[in-house]
């Protein structure tokens, strides 16, 4: 049985745009018919939404055989949350509320098997095709994508150090936060938080390393796209349901 690559982590390697959507509903109905719309990736969020490790390996199923790389949110940067979705068959995972460099280690350490990290070992896991995969444990840290999250302006300040350790694969600059901790909470439309958008993305691209962001209006998500972010969620599972549903019984009651 052939291991499973990480295409997003190639793509991003390589430099290529990809294009992603946030799923925040907790279906997996929805993520099946999400994840064959096109997309480049698809984040399944645990975060802030009422995902736990069952929904995750439902959505997981119902989605990969779709267009789309499957990347997952867990709640925290924390090493037994990480362990169950790796075990389950993530491969790409993003940490929130990384603040600086030991906390990104933190987090690449926890997706590595000894000696590189701290993973537990299963060995009849999802991960490795329920044991059937030759040599899943030696090849598995070579194919899982970190991203990490700065969304804060001690983030911000920490984040050359933070896109240096190694094994972090993208950094995602976190608009909704950041705009709060720059003290423009539910505004990230302002100056400030833009310029720091525009900043963090100019200050990535120097170091080499791949930016991404999450926004639903597609006039910023162009914008970003133009500055060199290059992991875009253009939009959300919830707002295209909710926005979209409104609108038509708009047209019909009005």
């Amino acid at each position: 049985m052939d291991f499973p690559r990480n295409a997003f982590k190639a793509a991003l390697a390589a430099g290529k745009l990809q294009i992603g959507l946030w799923s925040s509903l907790g279906s997996a109905v929805g993520a099946e018919i999400v994840g064959d719309c096109g997309f480049d990736w698809i984040l399944f969020d645990t975060e802030h939404s009422p995902n736990e490790v069952p929904d995750l390996l439902a959505q997981l199923q119902a989605s990969q055989k779709g267009t789309a790389t499957a990347v997952v949110r867990p709640a925290w940067n924390d090493m037994v949350l990480v362990k169950r979705c790796l075990d389950i068959g993530a491969q790409s995972l993003l940490l929130p509320y990384v603040q600086n460099a030991n906390e990104a280690k933190a987090a690449v350490a926890a997706t590595r098997y000894p000696p590189d990290g701290v993973r537990g070992v299963a060995t009849s896991s999802r991960a490795s095709r329920y044991g059937r995969i030759p040599g899943y444990l030696q090849k598995a840290n070579s194919e899982i994508c970190v991203l990490v999250q700065a969304e804060t302006r001690v983030a911000l300040n920490e984040l050359e150090a933070i896109a240096a350790v190694p094994g972090v694969d993208g950094v995602f600059i976190g608009p909704a936060d950041l705009a709060a901790s720059l003290g423009h909470i539910g505004n990230p439309q302002h100056a400030d938080v833009q310029a720091a958008l525009k900043d963090a993305v100019t200050r990535l691209r120097k170091v080499g390393k791949p930016a991404g962001i999450l926004t639903a209006n597609e006039e910023e998500a162009r914008r970003y796209i133009e500055w060199g972010y290059l992991f875009v969620a253009v939009g959300a599972d919830v707002g295209l349901l909710s926005k979209n549903a409104e609108a038509l019984a708009k047209r019909f009651k009005s």
